[in-house]
């Protein structure tokens, strides 16, 4: 691999984390190219250095070239970075699989399950690209808009080869974005995916009107829930308690920035799910990844009642102000169990 500052980037996906992570890893290698579907959304970024419809407020460097080609996106690129939602992944890979370098390791930031098939994105670039592919993942407490506004925050990079993770490393550092590595790729993209379902529980809970309290012990059994079925995954219990787990929780469950956060905030006060999802030009990845969520616990043999109460509330139209209810009826039990 080229030294850190002659390297080439590609970035597949222009929305608000894709042009975030373009913008900061411009800093430290040579070239970055940042790709989008629409032609007209990469030709605006080109003339404005913006992106207005997902990241209005960063103005990008030089060295970024916005572009609607895989092609031009991904010649002679040393790594590639795909941030594509999770229901795009597999398109996206499919249309760009010839022309990925083969040497090019590929690390996701999409944080889903592919309903289809309930795989993992790594496992989706693995099945489209081969085995042979390197393959990790990029997760943490990293809202989008707060990375490119320079806040201090950290992340984990998980690939299953331990020096490939060190050499990238510095790829992603930056003066306010601190980056760890773990070689526990399942653990950290199972976390990610399945903290969006989290997500919308804690935004019903604040569209409920209720305290703090509720949020604290929320977020402490959905911990839970996400170690448990992610471990019978395959995932290391120490990765639930880093930045990969209890850091994105915690992010994404208390922000009003979060996506997922939103939904369930609106759907709380008594709107309609396919309401909310119209007025976002974003994508939520918790209403998408929650049935595949449910149907991993069901093959795993993980009971998941956070997740299951959610999962009602988004495909069955039950009504939020039953999930407390129903959770707090449950059966009393060890809090270890």
């Amino acid at each position: 691999m080229r030294s850190l500052t002659a390297m080439k980037l590609a970035v597949l996906g222009a929305g608000s984390w894709g042009t975030a992570i373009a913008d900061l890893t411009s800093h430290n290698a040579s070239e970055v190219t940042l790709w989008a579907r629409r032609p007209d959304l990469a030709k605006d970024i080109a003339a404005t250095r913006r992106n207005a419809d997902y990241l209005p407020n960063v103005e990008l460097g030089s060295n970024v070239t916005p572009t609607s080609s895989l092609t031009e996106a991904l010649g002679g690129a040393d790594v590639v970075i795909a941030a594509m939602p999770s229901h795009g992944f597999r398109e996206v890979l499919g249309q760009a699989a010839d022309q990925v370098p083969s040497a090019a390791p590929v690390v996701s930031l999409a944080k889903g399950i592919e309903q289809e098939t309930l795989l993992r994105m790594t496992e989706v670039t693995a099945d489209v690209l081969g085995t042979d592919t390197a393959v990790g993942v990029l997760t943490g407490p990293n809202l989008a808009a707060e990375v490119a506004a320079g806040l201090p925050t950290a992340a984990v990079l998980a690939m299953p080869d331990e020096d490939q993770g060190r050499e990238l490393q510095p790829l992603f550092a930056g003066p306010a974005f601190r980056v760890y590595t773990n070689p526990d790729v399942v653990g950290c993209e199972a976390a990610g995916a399945l903290k969006n379902v989290m997500a919308i529980a804690a935004g019903i809970a604040h569209g409920l009107d209720y305290g703090e309290n509720t949020l604290a012990a929320l977020l402490t059994r959905a911990l839970a829930e996400i170690t448990r079925l992610g471990i019978a995954m395959g995932g290391e219990r120490a990765t639930f308690a880093g930045l990969a787990g209890m850091g994105d929780l915690i992010a994404t469950c208390m922000s009003t920035k979060s996506r997922n956060h939103r939904v369930g905030t609106e759907l709380g006060k008594g709107r309609k799910l396919s309401d909310v999802i119209a007025e976002m030009n974003m994508v939520a990845e918790g209403v998408r990844t929650t049935d595949a969520v449910l149907s991993l616990a069901q093959r795993h043999r993980v009971e998941m009642p956070i997740a299951t109460e959610v999962g009602a509330v988004l495909n069955e139209g039950k009504d939020p102000r039953e999930l407390v209810p129903e959770l707090m009826g449950r059966q009393a039990k060890s809090e270890v169990e």
